[in-house]
C-alpha cells in the first residue's frame, strides 16, 4: 500500500530530507563513483547508513541528531535520523524513496511495552516495485541486508506479542517520530522514555 499515489512525491526535499545540503550531495557523488548501475548504489547507499553512521544507542550516545545532513556530519542517529539520511541519498540521485514503520516491543516480551521502529523503502526501477530496507545497523541478533527475494530486516515482527508491520509507504517521516527527535534534549533519555509507541 503506498501512501501517496504520485510517484514523484518520494522524490522531494524537505527539512528532514534536505539533500540538497552540500555534505549530502558531497556524499552522493562519492558513492556514486564506479557504481555500475541505479541499483548497485542503492546498495552502496544502503550499506554506508547502515555500517559507516553509528545508532546512537549502540554507543551510548547522548546527542541527538533528526535531519539527513546531522545525521551524516555527526555520523550518528537512532533509526529515524539513519532512515532520513537513506532517504536523503536516494532522493539526491532523483531514486525514489520512502518510509516504512514497525511497532516492536521494547524489550523481549509485550510486558516490557512497545515502540515504533523506522526503515525505508525504495522503488527499484528495474524490477518496477518497492523493496524495503532496514539501516539500523547490524550487531549480535540483527542481520539485516539488501534482498531483492525474501526480505531481510532488523526485526522479524512477533504478532503473538503484540507487534504489528504497519503497511505501506509513507512519503514523508511520521510526525510522533520527528517530535521526538525535537523534544528530547537527551538520546539516552529519549531512547528509554520518549519513543512512540504507536503511529
Amino acid at each position: 500500500m503506498i501512501r501517496n499515489d504520485r510517484l514523484e512525491a518520494y522524490a522531494l526535499e524537505s527539512e528532514e530530507v534536505d539533500f540538497s545540503d552540500p555534505a549530502i550531495a558531497a556524499k552522493a557523488e562519492e558513492l556514486t563513483r564506479g557504481c555500475a548501475d541505479e541499483m548497485d548504489y542503492v546498495q552502496r547507499a544502503y550499506r554506508f547508513v547502515r555500517d559507516e553512521v553509528a545508532h546512537s544507542w549502540d554507543i551510548r550516545s547522548r546527542r541527538i541528531t533528526r535531519t539527513a545532513s546531522e545525521v551524516l556530519t555527526f555520523g550518528e542517529g537512532i533509526c529515524y535520523a539513519k532512515s532520513n539520511l537513506l532517504c536523503a541519498l536516494l532522493r539526491s540521485k532523483g531514486i525514489p524513496a520512502g518510509f516504512c514503520y514497525q511497532r516492536l516491543t521494547l524489550g523481549d516480551t509485550q510486558g516490557t511495552g512497545y515502540c515504533v521502529h523506522a526503515l525505508n523503502a525504495v522503488f527499484i526501477a528495474s524490477e518496477e516495485r518497492w523493496v524495503r530496507l532496514d539501516a539500523r545497523g547490524n550487531k549480535a541478533g540483527i542481520q539485516a541486508e539488501f534482498s531483492l527475494d525474501a526480505e531481510k530486516l532488523a526485526f522479524p515482527v512477533r504478532e503473538h506479542e503484540g507487534e504489528i508491520d504497519y503497511p505501506g509507504v509513507y512519503a514523508w517521516p511520521n510526525s510522533k517520530t520527528m517530535d521526538a527527535l525535537k523534544q528530547y534534549a537527551d538520546c539516552i533519555n529519549m531512547y528509554l522514555h520518549g519513543l512512540p509507541s504507536s503511529l
